[in-house]
Formats: structure tokens, C-alpha cells, sequence
């Protein structure tokens, strides 16, 4: 599973994340760092190679590419402030 070699490749220190949207350097470095502690990754159902990290309220939406293992970074976003969205929409 891509997730899985991310992770091993994270806890070997050869870890490359691409951040496609300039995100603050901290959120990079979070995200390094969860990869590196053996973070659960779970995957998106919808999309081959995509996967949510969730930190505390944080949660990072990253794409693993299966030929290189190299990791992108797409999205953050606050578990608050997904929730009080949907409790808007119901």
C-alpha cells in the first residue's frame, strides 16, 4: 500500500513532501513529523492514493505517488471547523 511505503520511507528520513499550496512551513513541518511518528493514514474510498492525517484538530489531505513514494501535500483544514459546517448544512 502507498501510505504504508510513505511511512516506511518517513521513519528511513528520505521523506519528500511537495506543497502545491504554500501552506505555512509549520504545517510541512507537522506533517514530517507525524509521517516520521507513524501517524495513521487513512485512505480517501473515492481516490486511489489519496489519504486524510489528523493531528489533534488538524487534519492534512496529502496524495502518495505510487511510483515514487514522494508525498503532496493538497489541503489543511480544522476538524471544528469542518463539523460546525456541517452542522450548518443540516
Amino acid at each position: 500500500m502507498p501510505g504504508e511505503q510513505a511511512m516506511r520511507t518517513a521513519k528511513d528520513g528520505n521523506i519528500q513532501i511537495e506543497d502545491l499550496r504554500n501552506h505555512p512551513e509549520e504545517m510541512v513541518t507537522t506533517l514530517r513529523d507525524l509521517l516520521a511518528g507513524g501517524a495513521t493514514i487513512i485512505p480517501d474510498p473515492k481516490r486511489s492514493g489519496f489519504y486524510e492525517i489528523q493531528s489533534g484538530s488538524l487534519v492534512f489531505y496529502i496524495y502518495v505517488s505510487p511510483a515514487s513514494g514522494k508525498i503532496v501535500l493538497l489541503a489543511t483544514w480544522s476538524v471544528e471547523g469542518a463539523l460546525a459546517g456541517a452542522g450548518q448544512a443540516a
